[in-house]
């Protein structure tokens, strides 16, 4: 209807270019609202304002020209000129009426559009360090993520999802040094776990499963492990000297084959792991994209030799830094370190110029709110490297704080006492998860109440959704018992007969529904679509407390049962769309 009712206006721009009262070259895209209050009409444009003084023409003059160039149109019942110059537009009953065949014959392509056709965008979001199982702050990047992505596609655009692994680097050596640790006590050595190691119980896991299959073929004693390693903090050391020490004997004592192995088996058990509990919860990715492979392939290297063609690195103290604040960061960067490694900045660096080269027009990356200093500098980079950074999109997601019985749930990674994504999931279900996940911002800090998550009850609102697409079905059903045949009839007929003001309220609310999805896709503000779904059940479960549907006066009955197998409809793609269920019963 927005679409209709901006090609009309665009109409009478055209007509009176024609007639010289505004320069041909001058028209613009007409912006069109609705209006917030239906005494106001439907839609409103401001269109005479924006262009009064390129037409040299108050206002309310250019306004009523502009009324009176307007085509012929079934939609549009009347129109009125209000305040300085808005043009109301009050759409006909026959321009809703139409809107239920619409849905009915597009189904679950109602409401996607072509507005991205052509264009490529990247979505890479959840990315977490294989260190462990995903938590439940991995979630919310993860339904978050999966909904800009499925949003994305809905209006057009060509998506690739996809997962950044940071499988090489200091944390992955902590974490395989932790797995052989753990082997060790296994192994009936006794030992004085480090402070910055991993200590959830999966390292256990993956520790037996290196018992189980090797014995005592990595078993190296307490006293080689430990001999000249530098102090632990509780014994008033420095914890990040002494996993630094423990990961380098841990490589000498096993040799470089032996060594990778245990590093391989933590790696992919995690992986393998993380794999299965997204897919399980919905989200799935058409790259795994390794950071190994980007070193190994040498675009790390590339990345750092065109720095050093364009001066934008130097050496101080034998690292290399970049000249990260020639382009606004707050201070220069290393990419090699004194001991020649790269950098995790060095190697973001390389994935980003390797993604724009991969030709996305768009590419946006989604992280965790404690990255956002990170974001100046990897423009600073793109910008160095002599690439378009205005293509770069970075969305930060606030952590989620569980609740429970009202207290908040405590949560620490490195220990390991935290509330993982599968465990979230098994509690309250994947559908409120994720329904929960996107109700706010991204930048909006969230407080999970898992307790209402769980509850059956019109406070929860995703239960609240679903019970009125399942409400619908058991409609279905009552007729199919009753022998009543409820199959709509075909077009308009009998739509006249929704006069109702409950039903003239869902009418209007299944209009919007194609605005919705196109404002959360391009402003990647998947909240948006929930508040549209809670709204328009929120009209269903009115209606239905307020009238009867399987009625005798047959014609009645069929416009609304075609009124409510529309709202079935547009429930369904929203929560598609969400990665949730329309369940048919509850």
């Amino acid at each position: 209807m927005k679409t209709q009712i901006q090609a009309l206006v665009t109409g009478a721009l055209e007509r009176l270019a024609d007639e010289g009262v505004i320069p041909a070259d001058a028209i613009p895209v007409p912006n069109i609202d609705r209006t917030r209050d239906s005494k106001h009409g439907d839609f409103a444009t401001n269109v005479a304002m924006v262009l009064a003084k390129i037409a040299r023409c108050n206002p309310r003059d250019l306004a009523e020209k502009l009324v009176a160039a307007l085509p012929d149109s079934g939609q549009v019942e009347r129109t009125e000129i209000a305040g300085p110059g808005f043009i109301n537009f009050y759409l006909a009953p026959a321009a809703y009426h139409q809107l239920i065949p619409t849905i009915m014959e597009q189904g679950s392509a109602f409401g996607r559009s072509n507005l991205g056709t052509g264009k490529r965008v990247q979505v890479e979001f959840v990315s977490a360090n294989p260190t462990g199982p995903l938590h439940v702050g991995h979630g919310r990047g993860a339904a978050y993520g999966s909904a800009v992505a499925d949003l994305l596609e809905a209006v057009g655009y060509e998506v690739h999802r996809e997962y950044y692994v940071n499988d090489a680097g200091r944390q992955m050596d902590i974490l395989g040094t932790s797995v052989w640790l753990r082997y060790l006590e296994l192994c009936d050595e006794t030992l004085t776990f480090p402070a910055n190691g991993y200590k959830g119980d999966y390292v256990w896991d993956i520790a037996a499963t290196l018992h189980r299959d090797h014995g005592g073929n990595y078993r190296h004693s307490t006293e080689e492990l430990f001999d000249n390693i530098p102090a632990d903090e509780p014994a008033g050391g420095d914890k990040e000297k002494h996993i630094d020490a423990l990961i380098q004997r841990a490589k000498e004592l096993l040799g470089d084959n032996r060594y990778r192995f245990v590093f391989e088996l933590g790696l992919n058990t995690i992986l393998d792991d993380i794999r299965d509990d997204l897919s399980l919860f919905g989200v799935d990715f058409e790259e795994w994209y390794s950071e190994r492979t980007l070193m190994e392939s040498g675009e790390v290297n590339k990345m750092i030799e065109r720095l050093r063609k364009s001066d934008h690195v130097y050496e101080d103290g034998g690292a290399l830094w970049f000249r990260s604040t020639a382009f606004g960061d707050e201070k220069d960067r290393v990419v090699v370190r004194d001991n020649g490694q790269t950098t995790y900045f060095a190697s973001d660096i390389a994935y980003h110029m390797d993604k724009l080269e991969r030709g996305f027009d768009r590419v946006i990356d989604i992280w965790g709110a404690d990255h956002h200093g990170y974001v100046p500098r990897v423009r600073a980079a793109l910008k160095a490297l002599g690439d378009d950074d205005s293509k770069l999109d970075v969305l930060l997601v606030q952590f989620a704080i569980l609740f429970r019985s009202g207290k908040k749930v405590p949560m620490s990674t490195r220990s390991g006492s935290f509330v993982t994504l599968r465990e979230l999931r098994k509690e309250v279900g994947a559908d409120a998860a994720r329904f929960f996940y996107v109700m706010r911002k991204c930048e909006q800090h969230l407080d999970f109440d898992l307790d209402l998550a769980k509850s059956q009850s019109s406070d929860n609102p995703v239960y609240y959704v679903q019970y009125a697409h399942a409400r619908i079905c058991s409609v279905l059903r009552q007729a199919a018992d009753k022998g009543i045949d409820v199959q709509p009839s075909s077009g308009t007929e009998n739509l006249e007969r929704l006069t109702e003001t409950h039903e003239q309220a869902l009418l209007v609310t299944l209009a919007k529904y194609p605005e919705v999805v196109e404002t959360a896709a391009t402003h990647e503000e998947p909240h948006q679509l929930t508040h549209y779904v809670r709204d328009l059940a929120n009209d269903f479960h009115t209606y239905y407390n307020a009238h009867k549907f399987l009625i005798d006066d047959a014609a009645l009955r069929d416009a609304r049962m075609k009124l409510i197998l529309a709202t079935r409809q547009v429930l369904r793609n929203g929560l598609q769309l969400l990665g949730i269920s329309a369940p048919e019963s509850m």
